[in-house]
């Protein structure tokens, strides 16, 4: 053994300690301020305390798809139910090789029409498009050249005839009355440019005209896990972000925004594969640079249900695919970082990004790797390795679980006691085991990356209302 190795296991345990006690902290505050504020929203509801629904804002809904057949009608079928006065439908056919174009013309009856389209935003050219109406609400479809998803939302952004717009994914439903909430920071707030929703897994839920009526956790292992991280995900970092105008990633299956103002700053990149997280980081940039006054905010209240990968290869080509675009994100505007013109955005929010998720997976790939070099030289305490693995899971599993029952309590969702005790189980699989999987998968999924940058992505989907 060389006389540096111990100084050298003693640097990376300071870096792992300092590592570790800064994403507990950040975990714990950011948990304990999302929970903390969806009492209050809840609290807030209940006394009756909230704009009048007589004030609305003319919307465009927009759905890029491709090869969506099997979900498309139970999607548009949701957004027709939702609690709203004035919007309209379009959704973009980026090329399917499906029946996705055909199943909504019989569906919903839409008929071929000639309808120019200004291409304020470059996007490929328009193949054909079809219009309707389905209880009063207008409902486009345009088929397009395939150019990807950020292609297809140029599109739609380019179609739509009001001030904003929502994109939300071909495989979600809607709330039925997730518009009307989504919509009330811009009625509070002037300045509001972007909003982002919150996201659930529909996997295991039942939901009929966009109400739930049955919620029950997932039967399958996989799903389950997801819910508890994406209730930790959505209860921690957005919310506690919202509060400093800090959020550089609306979630790409359900975020508004200010048309007008996402035209002028480009519109989505459509040579990145995150280009939700690109267009926010752009507007913060966009907004800054012009001396333009603005927030965006994060609606808790706001629910988009989405179908979560239910097999493994599913889950790992998405984490994939969500890794390479927040490294395209934070590659593109890396001048962000640190920069006094950009505030929190640059010095708390780029950098929380760079360490607990750019970087995380190769820092914790790494520190397992220390932990077999330490066990082989014989430089390791093992009862106190296991006991702080030990503490690292319990103390995770705690904040998954209290960011799982705020929701659904909040949410006014019942769960049965089989269900606790699921939740109660698998969230320490979550943290041990799914996350370590997945951090092979973060990091390894830079390799060969740049190869099919308009590939979807796509995953194995079921109808939702068979749920």
């Amino acid at each position: 053994m060389t006389s540096g190795m111990p100084l050298f296991f003693d640097v990376v345990g300071i870096f792992f300690i300092l590592y570790m006690f800064g994403y507990a902290s950040f975990l714990f505050l950011s948990v304990t301020v999302g929970s903390s504020a969806l009492y209050k929203n809840q609290q807030r509801a209940q006394l009756k305390s909230e704009l009048a629904g007589d004030y609305y804002v003319p919307v465009t809904i927009i759905v890029p798809a491709y090869n969506e057949a099997v979900t498309i009608c139970s999607s548009i079928q949701s957004l027709l139910a939702l609690e709203y006065k004035l919007y309209e439908i379009v959704v973009v056919d980026d090329g399917s090789t499906d029946d996705t174009a055909r199943v909504l013309c019989e569906t919903f009856h839409l008929r071929p029409v000639n309808r120019p389209i200004q291409r304020k935003i470059p996007c490929q050219q328009v193949e054909a498009v079809f219009e309707g109406h389905h209880n009063k609400v207008p409902i486009a479809l345009i088929r397009k050249a395939n150019g990807g998803k950020a292609d297809a939302l140029n599109m739609g952004i380019n179609a739509a005839k009001y001030p904003y717009f929502i994109c939300m994914d071909a495989d979600s439903v809607l709330q039925r009355d997730a518009l009307e909430r989504i919509v009330r920071p811009v009625l509070e707030e002037g300045s509001v440019i972007a909003v982002g929703g919150a996201v659930r897994p529909c996997n295991g839920v039942e939901i009929r005209d966009g109400q739930v009526v049955s919620y029950h956790m997932p039967h399958k292992l996989l799903p389950c896990m997801q819910v508890l991280e994406y209730d930790r995900s959505f209860l921690a970092a957005r919310i506690l972000f919202d509060k400093f105008n800090g959020s550089i990633i609306i979630s790409g299956a359900f975020g508004l925004f200010r048309k007008n103002l996402v035209i002028d700053a480009g519109g989505y990149d459509t040579s990145t594969m995150g280009e939700d997280m690109e267009l926010v980081v752009k507007l913060h940039v966009f907004c800054r640079d012009h001396g333009i006054p603005y927030r965006l905010r994060y609606a808790t209240d706001a629910i988009c249900w989405t179908q979560v990968p239910e097999h493994l290869d599913d889950l790992c080509r998405q984490r994939r695919r969500w890794h390479i675009g927040l490294f395209q994100s934070m590659g593109r505007h890396r001048r962000v970082f640190g920069h006094p013109k950009y505030g929190l955005v640059g010095f708390v929010s780029y950098l929380y990004f760079l360490i607990y998720e750019l970087f995380s997976p190769y820092i914790e790939l790494f520190g397992l790797f220390t932990v077999a070099l330490a066990f082989w030289v014989d430089l390791i305490n093992v009862p106190f390795m296991i006991l702080f693995f030990f503490i690292y899971v319990v103390y995770s599993a705690i904040l998954s679980l209290t960011a799982f029952f705020a929701r659904t309590h909040t949410a006014d969702l019942h769960l049965t006691p089989g269900d606790v005790c699921k939740a109660i189980m698998l969230c320490a699989v979550e943290v041990s085991f799914l996350r370590l999987i997945l951090a092979w998968v973060r990091a390894t999924s830079l390799i060969g990356y740049r190869r099919k940058k308009a590939d979807w992505g796509t995953i194995t989907r079921r109808d939702i209302k068979f749920q």
